[in-house]
């Protein structure tokens, strides 16, 4: 078969000229009352922290109601969010539908959604110390849906080689910690996440995802309000540079690869799966960055992050934004946090 494009048809340029039409427009979508939140965020109180060394994860939990910060208390980082509902893992952050209802990436106001059949906001951006960035001339932006996480079966089929401090696994170690379980029990819940603090977009020419140099600074953070009860766990990246080959190795941080496994293979398979395996972090000097065989201007260099909970306590819970659903009866009779009794869909 030939691979050659094929020539254009005589009515190409009216084709092409069709007008773009928003899919999901914004108008009907429920808004969070900003005033509200405005307003809560000028009592709260600090009630816990929670440190994320350098390529590792944490999981946390938050109740309905309160405000939790990922903040960059030490240099310009980037890291993965995601959220359960902390009394179903079946109900997980919707990357893709909350990139549908707002944009490829967050501000505030924007909600992170959860999936079908409950579809319905999990948590409001609340504040977003990066709100000033927008979109730069490459057309990147702050914040984004659009990438999945690194894993090791990417790092594997791209480039031969096993690696396990990628998000995914960092994420799967932490949800297990928290559940007490073993992190390969688990693997299936870890989702699409959200790139907090990464600078991403799409390039002009061939429409390819990239990454920039994140704007993030210390003391920068990105706030969200609960509006049911979560279970989050938050990563800080493994990448170890940006503008480069992903996977150029560097020295004390990638093994070689081995060029013999082939993905999809018994081998690779286990070799990738090495995720449900505990496994201690590597050398501080390797999470570092500092040897990496590229120019530091293009290299991440690993600092810890801070997840800050807050509560509010001056606000009584009834002037809460609540769940889009809590109008609806639900199995469990709580205000929009068990699932629907009947989905909406019932299609086979």
């Amino acid at each position: 078969m030939s691979s050659r494009i094929p020539p254009a048809p005589a009515d190409a340029a009216s084709r092409r000229a069709a007008k773009p039409t928003i899919v999901y427009p914004a108008g009907p979508l429920p808004r969070p009352d900003m005033a509200v939140l405005d307003s809560a965020r000028q009592t709260m109180a600090k009630i816990h922290d929670v440190v994320v060394p350098p390529r590792d994860a944490r999981a946390f939990r938050v109740s309905r109601g309160q405000f939790f910060r990922i903040v960059s208390i030490e240099g310009p980082q980037v890291g993965d969010l995601n959220l359960w509902n902390a009394d179903d893992l079946s109900e997980r952050f919707f990357s893709g539908k909350t990139r549908a209802l707002h944009a490829t990436h967050l501000g505030a106001g924007d909600r992170l959604w959860s999936t079908m059949p409950q579809l319905r906001p999990m948590a409001t951006i609340s504040h977003d110390t990066l709100g000033w960035y927008g979109w730069d001339a490459d057309g990147a932006g702050i914040h984004d849906v659009i990438g999945t996480r690194c894993d090791p079966y990417t790092n594997l089929l791209l480039g031969g080689a096993g690696y396990d401090f990628c998000c995914h696994s960092n994420l799967c170690r932490a949800l297990a910690a928290e559940l007490q379980l073993e992190p390969g029990v688990v693997e299936h819940h870890i989702h699409d996440v959200l790139n907090v603090f990464m600078c991403t977009g799409f390039t002009k020419d061939t429409h390819q995802y990239f990454m920039k140099a994140s704007p993030v600074r210390p003391g920068d953070f990105i706030e969200f309000f609960a509006e049911i009860d979560l279970l989050a766990a938050t990563v800080r990246l493994s990448r170890r540079r940006l503008q480069c080959d992903p996977f150029e190795r560097c020295r004390g941080v990638l093994p070689a690869p081995n060029r013999n496994l082939r993905a999809g293979s018994n081998h690779a398979r286990h070799l990738a799966l090495a995720v449900a395996k505990s496994i201690s972090p590597p050398p501080r000097q390797a999470r570092l960055g500092h040897r990496c065989r590229i120019n530091l201007q293009h290299c991440f260099h690993y600092y810890n992050s801070e997840v800050v909970l807050y509560h509010q306590k001056a606000a009584a819970s009834s002037q809460f934004p609540r769940p889009i659903n809590a109008g609806v009866a639900h199995e469990s009779g709580q205000d929009g946090r068990g699932a629907l009794s009947k989905p909406p869909f019932s299609g086979h």
